[in-house]
């Protein structure tokens, strides 16, 4: 992996995503800031109805046009039980919403506290799941604590993928856009369910709904491109699915999710208060792949690597750092990308006069601009054939906060003025 040449090896993929606001175990938290239960006068009877049904719960009988009785999954003979009205045009409909919102909360049941989750933000629910082998799985089926990380690790790299593709199409993103991308993480709520073999997502339908809709293209388009090369050998099919949003990342985040199980999935739901998102079925069908899938899916990540092209740009960037091995010559400088490309840092090589007028910018709190090459070899982390290297003026502000860099940075900077 190529990375900027002050970039930690050590550095780890962040997590962009917020912790469910329920996810250590017992009942709701209706004592803390993330716990409010939602309004039942804001609560709509039939989406209640719906996430009951779709996170296990079972309808058992009630008044036949005025509220239906539900039990939680499991054997039957629980405490909890709610009332739910059929309609919210009854006099008692907000009272029994209210007490059936109470009963969820109080519940231990994990199945409860997501259905609150969804009441709260309407979402939609994107779930993973592994078949981890029995050995591996320990007792009573819960995961290994390397089966539940690598389950974390690779929904989160599921997610960026999708947020990638929200930004753009292309075979591989390498560094660009990832920013903004991880920005629109930022709402997702994610929950394990018990065991650490499932890993359901909240992604708010205000926000993240792009989101969702561009990973269900990508992730069949994905699974339709696997098809067609194991039965045909051919990698055409991957080079159309990147309209769909399939990439470098996503093959990668699939291969991850997949390694170390015997099989995994991927299951959309939409938020019912929000209803279907036009062009994509109301129930989706799961997505799953097997160990089988892997070496298509590395050939196809090693393909988008290897043939997205590199792009023409014109950087606006902050110097932020400089090496050469002697007072003169050429050498390597690293900007902050201010402008121009969609990534956050760019590393390139200058002939002597152009470091010259680099150094000296940042010298002054100027920025510079340069033209030339982003290469993807380089995640489009690296700038080849620059040119055109000038000084940008900018606001006082922005000024000020260049020539503190400098001063923060100072020891980098020596050799930029060595022998001037």
């Amino acid at each position: 992996m190529h990375r900027p040449m002050d970039e930690s090896v050590n550095e780890v993929f962040p997590s962009a995503v917020r912790p469910h606001p329920a996810e250590q175990a017992g009942p709701w938290p209706v004592g803390s800031p993330a716990g409010g239960l939602p309004d039942p006068a804001r609560v709509d009877p039939a989406v209640l109805g719906v996430l009951l049904a779709r996170h296990g719960w079972l309808r058992r009988g009630g008044a036949a046009g005025r509220y239906s009785r539900w039990t939680p999954p499991g054997p039957p003979g629980g405490s909890t039980s709610l009332l739910v009205p059929d309609t919210a045009a009854f006099p008692d409909s907000e009272d029994l919403l209210g007490e059936a919102l109470t009963a969820l909360a109080r519940s231990a049941a994990p199945s409860a506290r997501e259905v609150l989750v969804s009441l709260a933000v309407p979402s939609d629910e994107i779930r993973w799941w592994r078949d981890v082998p029995e050995p591996a799985a320990g007792a009573a089926g819960a995961a290994s604590w390397t089966g539940a990380e690598r389950l974390h690790g690779a929904a989160r790299q599921i997610l960026l993928a999708g947020a990638l593709a929200v930004r753009g199409r292309a075979g591989f993103h390498g560094a660009r856009h990832r920013r903004r991308a991880l920005a629109t993480l930022g709402s997702v709520l994610i929950g394990p369910a018990p065991g650490g073999r499932d890993l359901t997502a909240f992604v708010p339908v205000e926000a993240g709904r792009p989101l969702a809709v561009r990973l269900y293209h990508a992730l069949h388009a994905a699974r339709e491109a696997v098809d067609y090369q194991r039965a045909t050998g051919g990698m055409e099919a991957f080079d159309t699915a990147v309209e769909a949003g399939v990439s470098r990342e996503l093959t990668e985040a699939v291969i991850a999710l997949v390694r170390g199980s015997e099989g995994a999935g991927i299951a959309l739901d939409w938020a019912p208060a929000a209803g279907t998102p036009e062009g994509c079925p109301a129930r989706p069908e799961p997505v799953e792949f097997s160990p089988g899938d892997l070496p298509a899916l590395r050939r196809a990540g090693a393909r988008y690597l290897r043939d997205e092209p590199a792009v023409t740009v014109r950087i606006t960037g902050a110097v932020v750092r400089m090496r050469r091995s002697g007072p003169r010559g050429a050498g390597i400088v690293r900007l902050r990308v201010l402008a121009g490309a969609e990534v956050p840092h760019v590393r390139l090589e200058l002939g002597e006069e152009a470091y010259r007028i680099a150094g000296q910018a940042h010298l002054v709190g100027l920025p510079v601009r340069v033209e030339g090459r982003l290469e993807s070899r380089g995640g489009f982390r690296r700038l080849t054939r620059a040119s055109q290297v000038v000084p940008v003026q900018v606001d006082e502000e922005e000024r000020d906060r260049l020539m503190k860099s400098l001063q923060e940075n100072v020891d980098y900077f020596e050799e930029a003025c060595t022998g001037e």
